[in-house]
């Protein structure tokens, strides 16, 4: 099949449109057409009021058309036109239908720390290779986990350290938007077996085609349900409430032999993935005592921001927004300051979440977190994003117990969750403050005249910001919100509210790695990866970090 990409349809266009445009496009007779499959679909609104539909497919023909097609575009070096990309996914060890028992025997059973998008994948993998892993997750499964997250947001639950929007079934992940697209460029093999996978557990099919695909948080539980029952029906084990508290090293050589739990258990392992997510702080100390390598990693912190669904959606889509074809619109901005006390500092969006909410994302008491997600519809009232600013290696020296210490993002992350939730009230409340007041200095208004109602969970207390940031994320933050207005209308506007804070951006923390085996390098048997070890920046990126490490897990299990 050829793929034929940037096709542009106005949006209110049929399937015989399609098809025409096909035939129009490729210069074809209507009979040379077989067959069409959608490959890619996204939205092209830069020429207001002018929106189209872009699609790519690919275009199944007769094969002496195919041939002269594919000559003739390669010819004029054109990109819109080449063969249909080869996006099946290759085992580096063969799957096989019965378990090696010879190797579980051995002793050689590969154990998988951490039950987000890392592990999981990581432990699929493993288990479709045969090697039947053991699967740990110190929080409780999904249908549990949620229950104890939404119970604390609505105040009818204490705070779980150990079961929350952070840890527990899924991973940070479960509770956000569910987005599957990422920065980082991967083989399309990886991609396309992740989203395959993702689909036979649960997810919309619709995941394998758009542009921007999303799950959303229920939907998102269903799917790693299905998840389990995959590893589990291939023979693997999946244990919740097991958080691993120590790694049992051969003394002479740091090789891996086993694993401590917390009540005590020790586990046989010569092979374990650590999939820990961002926010395990007491695991990356826990790993610092017994010496296995790790430094301090950039990242950023800020605040999110909240506005009127509907402003969003007319700014990006003009006269066309509410377009049943479009939903609701997202956006993505980026400013690089230019004061100069400021210069090298970048200010962005992060997590974008149309129609959705505002959560509460600490995974420890005594500190305030936030975060955004939505639903499958993404049908909430406000869209809400990170705007956040990038910390330096510099910035986080202050914090750390001596030069060079990997845990001073840690600490600089309490720093600033500890001031936020003292300023919202000292009960999990979040401070809050409008746009308008946080550019003229620092006043806040009464709840009374705030233009927008907040959506966060469990709760804001309107106040000043001042306390809750570096004074480089509050000078950004100054600098970028008026030019962000300029690109968005009503960006910097009325109903414009600000929620702090947000510092899990990414990892404080990297795990480094040989670049071929995926080690650990100074304790063998140990394959760091996922977000916790900076290895990954979002559900996609981690699960494909996943299939990575169960590829070199298996290799070295079966040679």
């Amino acid at each position: 099949m050829l793929r034929l990409s940037q096709l542009k349809l106005p949006l209110n266009h049929s399937q015989a449109d399609l098809e025409a445009a096909v035939v129009k496009r490729l210069r074809l007779q209507p009979a040379d057409l077989l067959g069409l499959r959608l490959a890619k679909r996204s939205v092209d609104a830069r020429r207001k009021p002018d929106v189209y539909l872009v699609y790519s497919l690919d275009v199944e023909l007769a094969p002496a058309v195919e041939k002269a097609l594919l000559a003739k575009a390669k010819a004029k070096a054109d990109p819109q036109l080449t063969a249909s990309p080869d996006t099946a996914y290759r085992f580096l060890v063969a799957p096989v239908e019965v378990e090696r028992p010879e190797l579980i025997a051995s002793g050689c059973r590969p154990v998988v720390i951490g039950a987000g998008p890392c592990g999981y994948f990581a432990a699929l993998l493993l288990a479709q290779m045969g090697l039947r892993p053991l699967l740990l997750e110190r929080g409780q499964a999904v249908k549990q986990r949620s229950a104890d997250t939404f119970g604390f947001w609505r105040g009818e639950q204490p705070f779980n350290p150990e079961s929350n929007a952070q840890f527990g079934e899924g991973g940070a992940g479960t509770f956000s938007d569910g987005k599957l697209y990422s920065q980082v460029s991967e083989p399309q093999a990886y991609c396309r077996k992740v989203l395959e996978e993702l689909v036979a557990a649960g997810a919309n099919a619709e995941i394998l085609t758009l542009h921007r695909p999303h799950i959303g948080t229920f939907k998102l539980a269903t799917v790693v349900r299905g998840l389990r029952a995959r590893i589990e029906s291939l023979g693997g084990e999946v244990r919740f409430g097991c958080r691993v508290d120590g790694l049992d090293l051969d003394p002479v050589n740091r090789q891996l032999r086993g694993l401590v739990l917390a009540n005590g258990e020790r586990l046989s392992a010569s092979h374990a993935v650590m999939a820990m997510g961002h926010s395990a702080r007491d695991s990356f100390a826990q790993l610092r005592a017994q010496g296995v390598a790790m430094q301090a990693k950039p990242f950023a912190i800020g605040v999110r921001i909240e506005h009127p669904q509907g402003l969003i959606d007319r700014a990006r889509y003009g006269e066309a927004a509410g377009h049943p074809q479009l939903g609701a619109a997202d956006y993505k901005l980026v400013h690089h300051c230019t004061a100069a006390e400021l210069v090298g500092r970048d200010v962005y969006s992060f997590c974008m979440c149309p129609g959705g909410l505002v959560v509460g994302a600490t995974s420890e008491p005594g500190r305030v977190v936030t975060n955004g997600m939505s639903q499958h519809s993404r049908n909430e009232r406000n869209a809400n994003s990170g705007l956040v600013v990038n910390v330096t290696l510099a910035d986080l020296e202050p914090y750390g117990d001596g030069p060079g210490d990997p845990l001073a993002g840690v600490a600089f992350q309490r720093h600033w969750e500890s001031q936020a939730f003292i300023a919202g009230g000292g009960d999990f409340q979040a401070p809050a403050q409008s746009v308008a007041d946080f550019l003229a200095g620092g006043s806040c208004q009464a709840e009374a005249e705030v233009a927008l109602q907040p959506s966060y969970l469990p709760g804001v207390r309107y106040t000043s910001l001042e306390s809750c940031l570096p004074q480089f994320v509050l000078a950004a933050l100054r600098e970028a919100l008026p030019v962000f207005e300029r690109r968005i209308p009503g960006f910097a506007g009325q109903a414009a509210l600000l929620t702090a804070v947000e510092t899990r951006t990414s990892s404080p923390v990297r795990m480094p790695r040989h670049a071929k085996t995926l080690e650990c390098v100074n304790t063998p048997g140990l394959y760091p990866g996922g977000e916790g070890a900076g290895y990954a920046g979002g559900i996609l990126s981690a699960a494909i970090d996943g299939i990575k490490l169960a590829e070199q897990v298996a290799l070295s299990i079966c040679g």
